[in-house]
């Protein structure tokens, strides 16, 4: 059972790196609902609280690093602004 708890904890968590790849490479954050990432933060965080309590490894590690990455997105919602628009050349 560990070894399946521990492949759908990569699963989902690893479901949010290309998100976050995204939003960082494209500095466009702004999109993203902190309602949305808030809540989603609040029951990743009790989930690891959750495998704290239950002394259950799998359940901690892959919730921690969701929350991590779940983070990053909402500390790129305020901290990163989209480059500005480069004006075309006009000197044809």
């Amino acid at each position: 059972m560990t070894l399946l708890g521990l492949f759908a904890g990569a699963c989902t968590t690893i479901s949010f790196l290309p998100q976050v790849v995204r939003t960082l490479r494209t500095r466009h954050a702004a999109d993203l609902s902190l309602t949305w990432l808030l809540i989603f933060a609040l029951g990743v965080g009790s989930w690891c609280i959750y495998g704290v309590l239950k002394s259950d490894i799998t359940i901690i590690l892959s919730n921690a690093v969701t929350l991590v990455l779940v983070l990053a997105l909402t500390v790129a919602k305020y901290a990163i602004k989209p480059l500005p628009e480069v004006a075309p050349d006009e000197t044809f």
